[in-house]
């Protein structure tokens, strides 16, 4: 009891001096307010990344391409991600989270600008690598800083509420983007984005506290989190078992529009439903998963797993379509027991392994699009795209495995040398 008692008056004590610097820092600017600029940039974020998907049979007719080889800007904004997740968090670890946060937003307004001005295949893969460079490092950063504020007992509910802008991008963000780059031009939605980019960046600067520069952080340090089992695990699992959302949502649009007589405005409404589902599964996993984080993410992995089996099952009817992506979108609360997971595990190495966390979530987006463009290009039909889902859905079943194995593993010893 005593020991609760402290660990309380401890968190009470942190979370009071926080308070303090960050209103002598911002002009008495609540954490709320902070978190919810914070949370504006993953929202700003989701709308790039997943406007994009519903946005690609449009420029793929502009420039002349097919959707399969569209697809290849998809991946090419998740291999940006990957690349730039630890490139910027290592080399720039020792800058204020402040200055980093800003930076990112400057960085994504730039690489959407080019993208909306972007005039052919290969310059539209380019903008879209770009644009993927700052997404991790901005992710990790912006959840770390929330949790840090929240205290040990609330991460994943601070994690949940940064996230929550991902989520409400997919309930108001991607539909609105979509339906306007359908009557106004898919570069008008890009547009839009850029400018959503520097307002963020311009608000987080006027709201967000500058603590100084970190003079612990050193780069080698946080290349310690690349040697760690059980976060390279946790990366693992975010890789394949992730990848079933993106196979069958990069080609959704495409699917309905092929393999349906709906009316196109259904595509929007879908997405707006997908939304709601990512938005439920976020709140879900925020409240539900500390505490019990392995668990969480196997219930989010399986739901995934068989609702992209439903969505296959159902192809070409777009009622019964809709409602397994609202279970796939249920299915995407498991990010936040894997990012809480990692917390746990990743010892100094909270910043690194906190954006490669999202480095591994577009691995995943590059590998579901992929193999899922590979069956569509052998002829298997746009069915196959969630029987893709399924499978990577399983991979990451059979590493959530290897999770809870070693973790049972790592126990005993504990128990043993404790003994």
């Amino acid at each position: 009891m005593t020991n609760q008692t402290d660990d309380i008056t401890s968190t009470q004590t942190a979370s009071h001096r926080v308070c303090s610097e960050e209103s002598s820092a911002t002009g008495e600017y609540s954490l709320a307010t902070i978190t919810f600029w914070l949370a504006f940039g993953t929202f700003v974020i989701g709308c790039s990344e997943f406007a994009a998907m519903g946005l690609l049979p449009y420029f793929a007719e502009d420039f002349g391409i097919t959707e399969n080889v569209a697809g290849h800007a998809i991946s090419a904004y998740a291999i940006g991600v990957v690349v730039g997740a630890p490139l910027i968090t290592i080399f720039f670890s020792r800058l204020a989270r402040r200055t980093m946060l800003i930076s990112m937003m400057i960085f994504y307004a730039g690489g959407n600008l080019l993208t909306a001005l972007a005039w052919s295949e290969w310059t539209m893969n380019i903008a879209r690598f770009i644009a993927g460079l700052p997404h991790g490092a901005y992710f990790g950063i912006a959840m770390l800083f929330a949790a840090d504020i929240a205290g040990k007992n609330k991460r994943a509910q601070a994690v949940s509420n940064v996230i929550m802008g991902l989520a409400i991008a997919n309930i108001i963000g991607v539909p609105s983007i979509s339906g306007i780059g359908q009557m106004f031009g898919w570069r008008t939605g890009f547009f839009m984005i850029s400018a959503f980019a520097l307002a963020t960046a311009l608000m987080v600067w006027k709201t967000a506290p500058y603590r100084g520069p970190n003079p612990d952080a050193k780069p080698l340090t946080e290349l310690k989190a690349l040697k760690n089992k059980d976060v390279l695990l946790v990366l693992l699992m975010g890789a394949i078992g992730f990848g079933g959302m993106f196979s069958v949502y990069s080609y959704f649009s495409a699917s309905y529009l092929n393999t349906t007589s709906a009316p196109e405005w259904g595509i929007s409404a879908t997405l707006l439903i997908y939304g709601i589902g990512v938005t439920l599964g976020n709140i879900i996993a925020g409240r539900y998963s500390e505490g019990r984080l392995l668990t969480s993410a196997i219930v989010f992995q399986v739901l995934l797993g068989l609702s992209a089996a439903a969505y296959a099952a159902s192809m070409g009817q777009p009622y019964l379509m809709a409602a397994s992506l609202f279970f796939i979108g249920i299915g995407g609360g498991m990010v936040v027991p894997l990012q809480t997971r990692l917390m746990d595990v990743a010892g100094e190495a909270q910043t690194l392994a906190g954006a490669m966390n999202h480095a591994a979530f577009n691995t995943a987006n590059a590998l579901g699009p992929w193999l899922a463009g590979m069956t569509l290009s052998a002829g298997y039909g746009y069915a196959s795209t969630g029987w893709v889902g399924l499978a990577l859905a399983g991979g990451g079943v059979l590493v959530w495995l290897a999770i809870v194995m070693t973790a049972r593993n790592t126990q005993v010893q504990t128990v043993t040398v404790s003994g």
